[in-house]
């Protein structure tokens, strides 16, 4: 991997993690067209530079990190717990269906959804308007919503956004439980990626691409985040899920055209 490629990609993560767009149909589908192995230790890059994105949060919600807001993230861990224990239980046959026709075909499955759901979505009749006012059972029906991201291509905030939506949240903070349901999820799946591939990046990763790769995540996630909630004040989900549908029939176009990357 070039430091051209890790650049790359850590722009697609930064830009793709906090959008319903699948952050990681993203970074597989760019793999491929950039000649990546996916080897031990280049998924361990991408999960690197995936949990550099969701530090972003962090930076974003400052105040929101603190002791005041325990029950806020008592309500987030909860929301957090379905994925973590399926993921687990599941993670072989997850990532046995990391392939570009099933990111593809859940992108076109994903952006009809979004369509659907905007169709009969009425942001007048939600009655959570902040995020701390999310209840527990809310949080619980959106930690649900989000097993569905365990399918490559589904995306972890596209299904976690949904959840959100549907269980009467407004579009605001419905990406706003968003971005804070990633912080775990992130946290885990790095900490557990990074033990079972400690030894691979000790000796066969570059030190110097995992820092690029890092710190342009980092930031241009931080960028996408301040941009995405300005888009939310003015827009709906539609163009996310007309997008989706787009990618993944060129992606089926591609494949069925036998067009290498």
């Amino acid at each position: 991997m070039t430091i051209f490629d890790t650049i790359i990609l850590g722009i697609i993560e930064g830009i793709t993690e906090f959008l319903p767009i699948s952050s990681t149909g993203h970074l597989i589908v760019a793999s491929e067209f950039l000649g990546i192995e996916q080897n031990s230790v280049n998924k361990a890059f991408e999960v690197i530079i995936q949990f550099a994105a969701i530090l972003a949060v962090i930076l974003t919600y400052p105040s929101k990190f603190t002791l005041s807001h325990i029950d806020l993230w008592t309500k987030v861990m909860i929301a957090f717990f379905p994925i973590a224990i399926i993921g687990f239980i599941f993670s072989s046959q997850v990532k046995a269906m990391f392939s570009i026709e099933i990111v593809a075909y859940m992108f076109i499955i994903g952006g009809i959804i979004f369509l659907i759901v905007e169709k009969f979505y009425d942001e007048k009749e939600t009655h959570t308007l902040d995020v701390e006012d999310v209840t527990y059972k809310q949080a619980a029906w959106i930690g649900f919503a989000q097993i569905f991201a365990l399918i490559p291509g589904t995306s972890r905030a596209g299904s976690s956004i949904i959840g959100a939506m549907l269980v009467g949240l407004n579009r605001k903070a419905s990406a706003e439980f968003s971005f804070l349901l990633a912080f775990p999820v992130m946290c885990a799946t790095t900490a557990y990626d990074l033990l079972k591939h400690h030894e691979e990046l000790l000796h066969d990763a570059n030190i110097l691409n995992l820092a690029i790769g890092f710190v342009v995540s980092f930031f241009v996630a931080f960028l996408a985040i301040k941009l995405f909630l300005k888009f939310l004040e003015n827009f709906t989900f539609v163009a996310f899920g007309v997008y989706r549908i787009i990618f993944g029939i060129l992606l089926l176009v591609i494949l069925n055209n036998n067009i290498t990357y």
